[in-house]
């Protein structure tokens, strides 16, 4: 059965305008829309204007820094998925902007194409995280010594979730959903974190163990 997918609202705040009509013109294709600027309050003021499913941050926008985004936002009233797209980060600065409601890092240096599987992870209810970062993923949400919160699984995740337990591949999986295998992927990435598993394995038995009422 094929899958349909919504075109993905994007707003991308990047102080750099070549990166900026790179990225908007790269993606410009069906499936998103992407509008772009180069200010936080630019970004707040669009964001006010009309919807958006996720705003694409720059970690270093010159004078100002993505960990004033959020707490903005918020006093804007304002609810929206925020991917981190940015060329470096600190572990520090990553965990910090985690804690404060960021979905996930997207390094720069990665290709289009994996940009586009984490845009649409994100907005599925998923949270990317760039290898280089997956170790902080189980507590970056969380403080030290809080309980972590039961997962919550998007409508997409648990989809992948019962082909797992059915036994299919990634590639079938990807087959019957009609999306790339590089997507299952991440979203199984994102299962393991939810889960606290590593395993494909572990996934199925804590699968059917804790949230069996919930697939």
């Amino acid at each position: 059965m094929t899958t349909l997918q919504k075109t993905i609202r994007a707003l991308l705040i990047d102080d750099h305008a070549l990166f900026r009509e790179s990225v908007s013109e790269a993606l410009a294709e069906p499936g998103f829309a992407i509008e772009h600027c180069g200010t936080i309050q630019e970004g707040i003021r669009l964001l006010g204007e009309r919807h958006f499913d996720i705003v694409l941050l720059d970690h270093d926008l010159g004078a100002q820094r993505a960990s004033l985004f959020l707490p903005t936002a918020h006093e804007a009233g304002l609810d929206v998925r925020v991917l981190i797209v940015t060329a470096w980060i600190s572990d520090n600065e990553a965990r910090r902007l985690l804690q404060q409601g960021a979905s996930g890092i997207f390094l720069k240096q990665a290709p289009l194409q994996d940009l586009r599987e984490a845009i649409r992870l994100t907005v599925d209810g998923g949270t990317f995280l760039d290898p280089s970062f997956t170790k902080m993923s189980s507590q970056a949400r969380g403080q030290p010594g809080q309980p972590v919160a039961e997962p919550m699984f998007s409508d997409r995740q648990k989809q992948v979730l019962r082909y797992v337990l059915e036994g299919l591949s990634n590639k079938e999986i990807a087959w019957r959903m009609q999306i790339s295998e590089s997507y299952v992927k991440a979203i199984l990435q994102t299962l393991f974190h939810k889960t606290g598993v590593r395993t494909r394995g572990q996934l199925v038995r804590v699968a059917l163990e804790q949230y069996d009422n919930d697939l």
